[in-house]
């Protein structure tokens, strides 16, 4: 219910709140602009009402706003003061702008009907905040992960972490705009006033009781007459001083509501708090981002040709962190809708069992992201499954999609199937799987999902292919020829990004992300780790050879000026973060570690395992470059051939002491290489670092392998 209750609130109610967010934007520069034309108060109110009425003969009255502006009454004028000299000025009128837009945030033109709209704008800001802090949490998996860097790429990425970071200044607008609209309405108790004294002295002349800061003082009316006395307003409360004596006669505090009145003032408005109204201001500017960015992902990801949850005999759930099993989902539900069905698909941080009554099966497409972690739209699923009450009596199937080169191919979908089972969740298939986006292994599935629903089944899935950029090669430095092991190192001209492109971070790419390249005649990418940034301006890869491969031998006779089909896909799970660098790799593995240490915002230590110096010492001068810069902090070299055979994980055991030391100083620990290379360091890190586990280090985002 959470998330169509957040979707068409924003739809149906966006425009309007765009409209209210936009002019309360504007004025949220008021209060900095008075702010920094107001002067000092750094000054007892005694030492400012004396400047005031010394520069002003005649003054009745002295204003202090929250923002330090001073304003004088005099019985012909209003004057602003300057606090330092006490001189005054005329008001200036304000800008047709600001009058405009005033009535435009407070009541939309309408008076007091149009403020009661604001009202409930108001509250429907409070309940999309509220709601989408709640997906927030679903999406990230918990609310401890809600801070965490958000997973998925695209819209409901930047969705997300847009709406992550304005949230609290949003809940902060929407709560005061209420208090306020409340309190303009006589909703609230009402404030006290001290009565006027039935005695007064008679007398003038008196020193006033003014030795508080002048920030505190905001209104000091002068008596009229020997009967009247001085009316005076602070911050801690109100009442009326003799004239004659100078004694308080009448005190009234502040109530409860007025002080929390006073905080709403200064919190909604950002009087007395500049930047904090900027800074309202700023998060009031994504209203609209969020209302455009939620209508496309309702565009772009609209499932709704399916039944809806209610009406559904099948329902399947969808775990994607990069958006590709959606496809595959998308192909099972109009089979078997073509079949007669009512499937619904929705993602898997929508399970609610509870609001499938017609449901006859639920069938969950999961991928894994990183290291077995749950995908982008899974959510919390699995909290949720272990606190159900009981399980469904629906049967469930589930079907992992992943690499198998990953070492917990499909951990998440398996962790799923598990949690489903100790449920007592009766199972209509076994757990089955797709390696990297397999159709076979998809059709495979299909045709033993129809023997077990009694009907033939076909599911011919075909995988959109990103689009693509030509890319040209620009250099390139080989080494092996000698040895009859050829490898290379290619650099390519990064694909050219619009104006927009760069100030929105899209096309952006850092060390570790993926390169799929297209070779000629094929429709399937083959993917590369890549050894380059964005920053950097161009496209890097190390490859090597391999005897009759199609990619890596149409790329290993690629010339200068030579172009290759190509395209970027994310690996979040690879990036170097901020952490001091531990990099592990051998092989044509040092590509997107070389990348790292060339672009590192940390100090980076690397063990690095070849066959031989000579043909394979890739980025040897780079490196020696980089030490000498203070980017590489430790270079252990291991030698796999020749006399004295040395690998990695034994230059791994010589410096366990160091490594010790560094994890627990908070250091990453990054391998990349061939997968049995992988396995090696995995069980000699195990033995160095223990008790501490690299399945623990991987939760805490500071173990990351990229193995083939």
């Amino acid at each position: 219910m959470t998330r169509p209750l957040h979707r068409f609130t924003g739809l149906i109610l966006g425009l309007f709140l765009t409209v209210v967010a936009l002019s309360g934007a504007a004025l949220s520069v008021l209060p900095a602009l008075e702010s920094w034309g107001a002067g000092g108060l750094d000054m007892t109110a005694a030492e400012l009402v004396s400047r005031v009425t010394a520069a002003n003969p005649g003054v009745e009255e002295i204003l202090v706003s929250a923002a330090g502006r001073v304003t004088a009454y005099t019985a012909d004028a209003t004057l602003v003061v300057d606090p330092v000299t006490g001189a005054g000025s005329p008001v200036p009128a304000p800008g047709a702008w600001v009058t405009w837009a005033e009535n435009l945030h407070r009541s939309l033109f309408l008076g007091d009907a149009g403020r009661i709209a604001v009202a409930v704008l108001a509250a429907a800001m409070l309940g999309l905040s509220a709601t989408g802090l709640r997906l927030l949490a679903r999406r990230a998996g918990g609310w401890r992960a809600v801070l965490a860097p958000q997973k998925g790429r695209g819209w409901a990425r930047t969705h997300a972490e847009v709406a992550r970071a304005a949230a609290l200044a949003l809940v902060l607008s929407s709560l005061t705009g209420l208090w306020m609209t409340a309190s303009t309405f006589d909703l609230l108790p009402a404030a006290e006033s001290p009565d006027f004294p039935a005695q007064v002295s008679g007398l003038t002349g008196a020193a006033l009781p003014l030795d508080f800061p002048a920030s505190q003082l905001r209104d000091l009316t002068f008596p009229r007459d020997a009967q009247d006395a001085f009316a005076l307003t602070t911050t801690e409360g109100s009442g009326y001083i003799d004239q004659g004596t100078g004694a308080t006669l009448a005190w009234v505090a502040p109530t409860w509501a007025d002080r929390v009145s006073a905080w709403a003032q200064l919190l909604h408005t950002g009087q007395g708090a500049a930047v904090l109204g900027l800074v309202l201001g700023l998060a009031a500017l994504t209203t609209p981002f969020l209302a455009v960015s939620g209508a496309l992902m309702r565009s772009l990801g609209r499932r709704q040709s399916f039944a809806s949850a209610q009406a559904a005999d099948t329902v399947i759930l969808v775990g994607s962190e990069g958006g590709s099993t959606w496809g595959f989902a998308q192909t099972l539900a109009r089979a078997l809708r073509a079949k007669g069905g009512q499937p619904h698909l929705a993602p898997l941080s929508d399970f609610a069992p509870e609001t499938w009554p017609q449901a006859k099966r639920l069938l969950v497409l999961t991928a894994t992201y990183g290291d077995g972690e749950a995908p982008a739209s899974a959510g919390d699923v699995l909290s949720r499954i272990k606190t159900l009450p009981k399980a469904p009596a629906i049967p469930l199937a589930v079907l992992g999609f992943g690499d198998r080169s990953f070492p917990r191919f499909c951990a998440f979908a398996e962790e799923l199937a598990a949690a489903a089972h100790a449920k007592g969740w009766p199972r209509l298939m076994p757990l089955a799987s797709v390696d990297r986006q397999s159709a076979q292994d998809f059709a495979r599935w299909g045709r033993d999902l129809g023997a077990a629903l009694g009907m033939e089944l076909s599911l011919d899935h075909e995988a959109p292919l990103p689009a693509t950029d030509r890319l040209a090669l620009i250099s390139r430095r080989d080494y092996g020829a000698d040895l009859q092991m050829p490898a290379a190192i290619l650099r390519f001209a990064a694909p050219k990004r619009g104006l927009w492109a760069r100030l929105t971070g899209q096309g952006a790419f850092q060390p570790g992300d993926l390169l799929g390249i297209l070779p000629e005649g094929s429709t399937v990418p083959r993917f590369y780790s890549l050894a380059s940034g964005s920053r950097d301006g161009f496209v890097e890869i190390c490859i090597r050879r391999h005897e009759g491969g199609l990619c890596s031998g149409q790329l290993h006779a690629m010339k200068p000026g030579d172009q290759v089909r190509a395209f970027v896909r994310p690996n979040p799970a690879f990036h170097a973060g901020d952490r001091p660098l531990i990099l592990i790799g051998a092989g044509t593995g040092i590509g997107p570690l070389a990348g790292i240490i060339r672009g590192a915002r940390q100090p980076a230590r690397l063990f690095f395992g070849m066959r031989h110096a000579a043909s394979d010492y890739y980025y040897a001068e780079d490196l020696a470059e980089w030490q000498a810069q203070g980017r590489l902090t430790g270079l252990h070299l291991a030698f796999s051939r020749g006399n004295r055979p040395h690998y990695v994980q034994d230059a791994l055991r010589l410096e366990a002491e160091a490594l010790r030391e560094a994890v627990a100083r908070g250091a990453r620990i990054m391998v990349c290489g061939g997968r049995e290379m992988g396995a090696g360091v995995r069980a000699t890190l195990s033995d160095i670092l223990s008790p501490l586990t690299l399945d623990r280090l991987a939760k805490e985002g500071r173990y990351a392998e990229d193995t083939y």
